[in-house]
């Protein structure tokens, strides 16, 4: 802005001298200093205003930029979502297709074929066939005899009384 070199100013303070006088120098001086002093603090203001306006420029800007951020990727999230709901649909479909197929297969091969002249056929045979076999019961396991045991329950001075009164 200005150029103030130390000559310049020596040049002001012998002019401050002469015009002002002694006596009144330290006065002007002072006021100088309040106003200069009052000119700092709005040009400080101002330079924070300003930069705290910068800042908030800086944060709406950073603001956008993120909310845009979060807008793609939630619409990406729901992309991959509505995908992945397409590919379970088609996977459901395709795998109840591939039942249906398999029921049918199985349904057809369970219906007992039909014999070339129906004279020939058995009616006993082909309902032997389509009805499946009557489960066997399970056979009830007998406990077997431990070696130096009796099958007798009764223990053997029991059973050795038993024989002495049979005898008589």
């Amino acid at each position: 802005m200005f150029d103030l070199t130390s000559s310049k100013l020596l040049i002001l303070a012998v002019v401050a001298l002469v015009v002002v006088g002694p006596k009144d120098l330290p006065a002007l001086l002072r006021t100088v200093g309040r106003y200069l002093g009052m000119i700092r603090r709005q040009a400080n203001d101002f330079r924070s205003q300003f930069e705290d306006a910068m800042r908030e420029s800086e944060l709406a800007d950073l603001k956008k930029e993120v909310e845009t951020l979060g807008n793609e990727t939630s619409q990406s999230l729901r992309e991959a979502t509505s995908s992945i709901e397409d590919d379970m649909r088609n996977l459901n479909s395709d795998i109840d297709d591939t039942l249906r197929a398999q029921t049918h297969v199985a349904s057809d091969s369970a219906t007992p074929a039909v014999a070339d002249s129906s004279a020939e056929a058995d009616p006993g045979a082909i309902a032997a066939e389509a009805t499946p076999p009557a489960p066997t019961p399970p056979v009830p396991a007998t406990p077997r005899p431990v070696a130096g045991t009796t099958s007798d329950s009764r223990t053997p001075a029991a059973a050795g009384a038993d024989t002495s009164h049979g005898g008589a």
